[in-house]
């Protein structure tokens, strides 16, 4: 899948939305529109290794991912790789990167892309997964300024995995 990115403005100041996007937990609060079943890996959900499993509700096709907080760069970068698919076959590398857009304001960048291990992975792409995909991040960026603007955050969206 190609990479894509998108970017919204957030009317706060950058260390707060770095700080919200750090723990992973928060990304169930924005991004539960399409991302379903968000579970923490481990109970520590903030910091470098921090991880969750979710259901991508993909109209044509529902499946299981993972991803994992690879990067912290206070207060400018928060890097996640994963998978997704069946075995884990489709890599995904995500970023969230934060610059200033005034006084007390954020830029937020979400980038996005995807390796398909195989020739149905590939497939799903072309049935629409990628602008279905950008489509709902975009709104998850929305609901993500929404949230920070309001100050009303939850301490903590995703519950941690049975197990």
């Amino acid at each position: 899948m190609r990479p894509f990115s998108i970017s919204t403005v957030v009317d706060v100041p950058r260390e707060r939305v770095f700080e919200y996007l750090a723990d992973i937990a928060n990304h169930a609060e924005f991004t539960g529109e399409y991302l379903h079943d968000f579970h923490l890996e481990r109970l520590e959900s903030s910091g470098v290794g921090a991880a969750a499993s979710y259901r991508i509700m993909f109209p044509l096709g529902r499946t299981w991912g993972e991803s994992v907080i690879v990067e912290l760069d206070a207060p400018h970068l928060v890097r996640l790789e994963g998978q997704t698919g069946r075995l884990g076959r489709i890599k995904t590398k995500a970023a969230y990167r934060m610059t200033q857009a005034g006084r007390d304001m954020t830029r937020v960048e979400y980038s996005f892309e995807a390796v398909p291990g195989s020739a149905g992975d590939r497939l799903k792409d072309l049935l629409g997964f990628r602008p279905w995909l950008t489509a709902k991040s975009r709104g998850g960026l929305q609901r993500l300024a929404k949230t920070l603007e309001e100050g009303r955050p939850s301490t903590h969206a995703a519950t941690v995995a049975a197990g």
